[in-house]
């Protein structure tokens, strides 16, 4: 049979290996992908060190996956041999209460997890259910696109579903890998964009980025420099920091709304008051669904954000992994395909 070249991790905590398998072929409802580029993300730990529960080994990590239909598989109509399409994190759901399509789906039982219920990106074919699957724009490479498949349709998908409104004042908190397109898609979305950040270089790439005001920890109070501005509509907290995200709710207006999405095992110290006095809400967001990030994808498509990425060939995966684990890449880690 036809081999192809996979990036696993042979057990729980074990090194990252490329190993020669057989190309699989797609099963019922399912299509066969041809990886032409994988982000690299935070989120992949969960497969490389066992941390998900009932993961199988040896297992090839990956959820942000951009590629190619190669073949499909019985029951498969919608989807046509050489279209474009994406696999982000939610890699397949039973749809019983309809929960996934809209976006809350972490917790339910049945949600196929890609790169941990089978086999992800860092392989060169990818087996997966047709529900997965989204939609490629022609204007985006493969390689923009990955990254959209997570962090992309996290910091889109989390804005859109806020009470904000064009022209209200939205915070970004962190400019990383989560909030270079957190800032893009707050500008393009008509909101007055802060950026909050730690030192004065980062300001001219969050100005570069779309950001009206930028806010440096080192040298301001932030919450009190946004309430000089009338409050916050928003703030979204890219950036796992448990301790810098609570005093950040003081910078929120009336109705203001702290959304999290950068993820931290860390517990967070807030104040009853904090919220109760201005009637705050604070709220958590994952990522979202194939419809999801097909609606990421076009907005980029159409605005020209774009990720920052650092490109590296499938067989460095070990490099790109441990570039950005330790936050040294800039923003986002893609491995390339063909």
């Amino acid at each position: 049979m036809p081999k192809m070249k996979v990036v696993q991790v042979a057990k729980p905590g074990g090194n990252f290996e490329v190993v020669d398998r057989d190309i699989p072929k797609p099963g019922l409802n399912q299509v066969r992908i041809q990886v032409k580029a994988c982000g690299v993300c935070h989120s992949d730990m969960y497969a490389k060190e066992g941390l998900w529960p009932g993961t199988q080994y040896p297992r090839a990590p990956g959820h942000e996956i951009a590629g190619i239909i190669d073949e499909t598989g019985p029951g498969v109509t919608r989807w046509k041999k050489g279209q474009r399409v994406g696999v982000g994190w939610a890699g397949g759901f039973c749809g019983e209460c309809n929960a996934c399509r809209r976006g809350f789906f972490v917790n339910c039982q049945n949600l196929q997890v890609t790169g941990l219920s089978f086999d992800g990106g860092y392989a060169e074919y990818v087996i997966a259910p047709r529900e997965a699957l989204a939609a490629i724009p022609d204007a985006l490479l493969f390689e923009e696109a990955a990254p959209l498949l997570c962090a992309g349709v996290t910091t889109f998908n989390s804005l859109r579903h806020t009470g904000a409104r064009a022209g209200d004042l939205v915070a970004i908190q962190g400019i990383g890998g989560l909030g270079h397109l957190g800032v893009q898609f707050s500008n393009k979305m008509g909101f007055h964009t802060v950026a909050i950040s730690k030192g004065k270089d980062k300001e001219p790439l969050a100005r570069k980025l779309g950001a009206h005001v930028y806010l440096d920890t080192d040298k301001c109070n932030p919450a009190e420099e946004l309430q000089k501005l009338g409050g916050a509509q928003v703030i979204l907290a890219t950036a796992p920091n448990a301790k810098a995200t609570p005093p950040l709710i003081d910078g929120l207006c009336i109705t203001g709304e702290l959304v999290v999405v950068g993820a931290s095992m860390d517990p967070m110290e807030i104040s009853s008051l904090q919220l109760i006095r201005a009637t705050r809400t604070v709220r958590g967001w994952p990522s979202g669904s194939s419809v999801d990030s097909e609606d990421t994808m076009k907005f980029c498509a159409l605005t020209g954000i774009r990720p920052m990425i650092e490109k590296f060939p499938r067989e460095n995966a070990t490099q790109a992994y441990e570039k950005m684990i330790t936050n040294k890449v800039r923003f986002r880690a893609v491995l390339n395909g063909h």
